[in-house]
């Protein structure tokens, strides 16, 4: 079974606000570029843009550092390049971190339901 054969619909919200919403995307290759992203030493990390065989263009979903301000902490945000002016407010790395756990540990359960080997979305690192 190919990653993007699990495939299911991902809205990414700010509150109530819908940032993203597409139907049939396939989240177990998303969950497993973002723990292959969440995997790569803090330096070496950057934004994320998923790159997926589903799509054309890199950055259906897409993940950015907005730069400090003096004083200030690392803030995120996540968006879409579908949908270009459309942005989750900042968050801090924790808060980020957090989210992203929950929706691999969701996929995982998913991949592990559909009867299929939860290996294939690797354990999140330590």
């Amino acid at each position: 079974m190919l990653l993007v054969d699990i495939e299911s619909d991902l809205i990414i919200r700010d509150g109530d606000r819908v940032v993203m919403a597409e139907g049939l995307f396939p989240v177990a290759e998303l969950a497993r570029a973002l723990v292959g992203w969440l995997g790569r030493p803090a330096g070496a990390r950057g934004d994320f843009e998923f790159d997926s065989m589903s799509y054309a263009d890199v950055g259906e979903v897409r993940i950015s550092r907005i730069p400090r301000i003096s004083g200030s902490s690392e803030r995120w945000r996540v968006g879409s390049v579908s949908e270009p002016d459309s942005w989750t407010s900042a968050v801090g790395w924790e808060v980020l971190v957090a989210e992203i756990e929950r929706f691999v540990s969701a996929v995982r359960e998913d991949v592990v339901a559909l009867g299929a080997d939860p290996g294939l979305i690797p354990d999140l690192p330590v």
